[in-house]
C-alpha cells in the first residue's frame, strides 16, 4: 500500500515535469530515507493515481501511524512540503529554465511557465484555494471582487501549542526572506522546501520574484528586496514598480503604503504586490482631467473610485517617476484641516501613498491612492479605515489589494453568513441570535427591512449582494476625500497644491 503511494508520487513528479525519468530510482529511495522506511516494494501493474492531495494524504497517514509525525495540522503541512521538497528541482535549475523562456519566448511565456510549476511543487495548495469563496457585486464604482479567504490554514489547538513551545528564531528573519527557498519550517514558521524564488535586478538592486502561496487573484505574485528592510514609499519606489512592469509588462505591481494601519500585513520588509489580473480600479475611468503644470506631457486626473486616486499616464516612464515624487512630497507635508487631514500630529506623520504600476497600450501608467492614519476617540483603529458599524464583515487594514477592488475577507464569514441566512429565512428576533451572530443583528435588521421578500430561494444570493455594499462602503470609509462636493473641492486643492 505504501509502496503504491510512493510510486504514485514519483509518477506525479514524472508526469508534471518535476523530475526525468533518469532521477526516478533516486527520488524513489529519497521519499523511503523522508518517509523513514528501507524498504520497497514495486507494486504490480500500471500505478495510476487522482490527485497530488490523496496521495500525500495517504503518505502523511502512514508517517503519523507510525509516529515519524506529529499528529496535528501544522505538523502535517510540514510533513507534505518535505516530501515535495524531494520532487522540487534546485533553484539553479529553475532559474535556467525561467531564463531560456524570457529569452526565447518572452516574459508571458516565462511567468506562465513559473506559475504553474509553483503550483505542480504544491507551493501552491490548488486544492485548498478551490475552497476559497469568490463572486462578484455590482456597485456604482464597477463590478468589486468579493472573496472569502479558506486557503490560509487555519491552525488547530494542537498546534497552536506546539507553536507556543517551539524555541523562538530569527532564521529567517520573515517569511518574506530570501533565506526561506528550501527552508524545512518549524511549528512556527511554514515549510519552505518546494519554494522557488527568481533573482530580479530593479533599480539597480537585488529583487526577487516569488508567488503567493495563498492566491488572491490570478497569478498572484510577491517581488520582494533580496534585503530584509523596512517598507518605505520613496522616489526610488516609484522606479523599481516602473522597472518590474517594464520587465514583464502583462502584469501590474503595486505597493502597500508603509505606515500603520494604511500599509498591509508586512511592513518589517520591503516588497510589492502584483500579478496577471485587472482590478475593478484599473477599470475606473478619469472622471476629472488634470494638467501638473510642468508635465504637459503627462495625462494625468482623478479617478472614479471612491478611495482618493490620482492616475498618471505616459510614453516616458521617468517623467512619472518625477511626478509622482513630486506628489508624494507635497501630500506627505500636507494639511487641509478643512478635510479633516493632517501631515502629522505630535510629530508623528499621517500621509503616504499607495502606489500601482501597470503598462496599458504601450504607456506607462501610476495609479496614486492617497492615504492618511490618523485616529480619533471615535475612531481609534483610524478615520479612514472600515468604520466601527462594518467590522463584523471587515476590521483589518485596507492594503493593496482591497484598494484596488478586491475584498479578502475573514474566513469566519463562511460559516457566519450560512447560519445567518437560516435566521434570516426564519425570521428569527435579532435578540434571540447566538453569541456568533450578534455582531451582525442591526445588519441583518436592515437587510430585511430592504428585502421583505426575502425567502429560502434568494436569501444566499441577497446576503452576496449586501456583503459587496458593505465592501463599497468600506472603500468609501477609507477614501481621504469623499465622493460629494466638499471632498471633491478638497481634492482639488490639494492637487492646486503640487508645485
Amino acid at each position: 500500500m505504501i509502496s503504491t503511494a510512493i510510486q504514485q508520487l514519483v509518477n506525479y513528479g514524472l508526469d508534471t515535469g518535476l523530475i526525468l525519468p533518469d532521477d526516478e530510482i533516486y527520488i524513489r529511495n529519497q521519499l523511503l530515507m523522508t518517509m523513514q522506511l528501507d524498504s520497497f516494494t514495486e507494486p504490480e501493474g500500471d500505478v495510476c493515481y487522482t490527485d497530488l492531495e490523496s496521495i500525500l494524504k495517504t503518505l502523511v497517514d502512514d508517517a503519523v501511524a507510525r509516529g515519524v509525525c506529529e499528529d496535528n495540522s501544522t505538523a502535517r503541512d510540514l510533513f507534505d512540503t518535505k516530501l515535495m521538497g524531494v520532487l522540487t528541482p534546485r533553484p539553479s535549475i529553475v532559474r535556467a529554465n525561467f531564463e531560456e523562456r524570457y529569452e526565447s519566448e518572452g516574459p508571458q511565456a516565462a511567468t506562465d511557465w513559473f506559475y504553474e510549476f509553483s503550483q505542480d511543487t504544491d507551493y501552491i495548495r490548488r486544492y485548498r484555494i478551490k475552497r476559497d469563496v469568490k463572486w462578484v457585486t455590482k456597485t456604482p464604482y464597477g463590478d468589486l471582487d468579493i472573496t472569502i479567504n479558506l486557503s490560509k490554514p487555519e491552525k488547530d489547538p494542537k498546534a497552536i501549542a506546539a507553536a507556543k513551545l517551539a524555541p523562538q528564531s530569527a532564521y529567517p528573519k520573515c517569511q518574506l526572506c530570501v533565506e526561506n527557498e528550501g527552508y524545512a519550517g518549524r511549528m512556527n514558521h511554514p515549510a519552505r522546501e518546494n519554494h522557488r524564488i527568481i533573482p530580479l535586478t530593479i533599480n539597480g538592486s537585488a529583487w526577487n520574484l516569488q508567488y503567493s502561496p495563498y492566491v488572491y487573484y490570478n497569478e498572484h505574485c510577491i517581488v520582494f528586496n533580496s534585503q530584509h528592510t523596512p517598507m518605505k514609499i520613496e522616489r526610488a519606489t516609484f522606479r523599481k514598480l516602473l522597472d518590474f512592469v517594464g520587465l514583464f509588462p502583462h502584469y501590474f505591481v503595486g505597493s502597500n503604503a508603509d505606515l500603520p494601519i494604511v500599509g498591509g500585513s508586512i511592513l518589517s520588509h520591503d516588497h510589492f504586490q502584483g500579478g496577471h489580473y485587472e482590478f475593478a480600479m484599473a477599470k475606473a475611468p478619469i472622471e476629472k482631467s488634470w494638467v501638473f503644470p510642468g508635465f504637459e506631457d503627462v495625462e494625468a486626473g482623478i479617478v472614479h473610485w471612491p478611495m482618493s486616486c490620482i492616475r498618471l499616464t505616459c510614453a516616458d516612464d521617468e517623467r512619472l517617476v518625477e511626478l509622482a515624487d513630486k506628489i508624494l512630497t507635497a501630500w506627505r507635508g500636507y494639511t487641509d484641516e478643512a478635510s479633516f487631514i493632517f501631515a502629522e500630529t505630535d510629530g508623528e506623520p499621517h500621509n503616504t501613498i499607495t502606489p500601482i504600476a501597470r503598462v496599458r497600450d504601450g504607456r506607462y501608467q501610476l495609479d496614486l491612492v492617497l492615504r492618511n492614519n490618523i485616529t480619533t476617540p471615535e475612531h481609534p483603529l483610524g478615520v479612514y479605515h472600515p468604520h466601527a458599524k462594518l467590522h463584523h464583515i471587515k476590521k483589518e487594514n485596507i492594503g493593496l489589494i482591497e484598494v484596488m477592488g478586491l475584498a479578502v475577507l475573514p474566513s469566519r464569514l463562511k460559516q457566519e453568513l450560512f447560519d445567518l441566512a437560516d435566521m434570516l429565512v426564519a425570521r428569527v428576533p435579532v435578540e434571540q441570535y447566538p453569541e456568533a451572530l450578534q455582531k451582525h443583528a442591526a445588519w441583518a435588521q436592515e437587510i430585511l427591512a430592504r428585502h421583505p421578500e426575502l425567502n429560502s430561494d434568494s436569501v444566499h444570493l441577497i446576503l452576496q449582494d449586501e456583503v459587496g455594499q458593505v465592501f463599497a462602503q468600506v472603500l468609501a470609509d477609507a477614501g481621504v476625500y469623499k465622493l460629494d462636493e466638499p471632498g471633491r473641492a478638497g481634492f482639488v486643492r490639494f492637487l492646486e497644491s503640487v508645485k
